[in-house]
């Protein structure tokens, strides 16, 4: 099994105003192989949507110590669109909306961008519709405009869609379930259960339980303080929606 993602020692921040770096992550210790499924869950404000940016690479945030590496290599001093071009894939708590942009223009963009070369129009739609029958996804809504009007389940939808076509070596799903109904939730894991491959890797980002119903984790992280505090399997979901955070919270001070 090949080593996906490895992240060592990682403090991580963002600049303020007078040039100083407000620390969040403090110190993120993690390895995930490639066919594995990793859950982080953790309170509000202890810095999960800050580790998806900082893997990313968001220009927002500040590395202070320690690396990231990605299939062995750092990923330190890549920009965002060299690490979506190496094969990372953030999945968006909030998508944004892009009017006058439809979905079937923005993927082939995407597809380009991503595999450096222009994608046949006949060769895309057969992609397209093989991605779109995957996710039951009706082909005519690919005309629609970029998260234009959607519902939030529809947003979190075209976010698969985006990560089924573009085959990432790592998805980072930051909080995918935020605001879905449990019809939804079922058809958006359903999509992820799909994705997964033995030579791709998940790291699944979320407040709750639920939604590891249906997506059953290899490990659960819980993430508070800005770092990983416990480690387990679904079963520590499970206990944590049983008896919240504060168990192991008070355990870490």
């Amino acid at each position: 099994m090949s080593e996906n993602l490895r992240i060592v020692g990682l403090r991580a921040g963002i600049e303020t105003e007078s040039g100083e770096i407000q620390e969040i992550l403090k110190g993120v210790d993690l390895v995930i192989n490639d066919g594995e499924v990793h859950a982080i869950m953790g309170p509000n404000g202890s810095g999960k949507s800050t580790l998806s940016n900082v893997i990313m690479g968001h220009p927002k945030y500040k590395v202070i110590s320690g690396d990231i590496l990605f299939k062995g290599k750092s990923l330190l001093d890549k920009p965002t669109d060299e690490r979506a071009r190496a094969g990372i894939f953030l999945c968006f708590q909030y998508p944004t909306s892009i009017p006058g942009v439809t979905i079937g223009s923005f993927l082939r963009t995407i597809l380009k961008s991503v595999r450096g070369k222009d994608l046949p129009v006949k060769e895309f739609r057969k992609e397209l519709k093989e991605a779109t029958s995957l996710l039951e996804v009706p082909e005519s809504w690919v005309g629609r405009y970029v998260n234009d009007g959607f519902s939030g389940g529809e947003k979190k939808r075209n976010e698969i869609l985006q990560m089924t076509l573009l085959k990432p070596s790592l998805s980072v799903l930051d909080e995918t379930d935020s605001g879905l109904d449990i019809d939804a939730l079922r058809i958006i894991s359903e999509g992820i259960n799909k994705n997964r491959s033995t030579d791709r890797a998940v790291l699944l980002i979320t407040h709750y339980q639920r939604m590891l119903n249906y997506v059953t984790p290899d490990f659960v992280h819980v993430f508070a303080q800005g770092k990983i505090l416990k480690t387990g399997t679904g079963e520590l979901a499970l206990e944590l929606e049983e008896k919240g955070y504060d168990w192991i919270l008070s355990g870490a001070n």
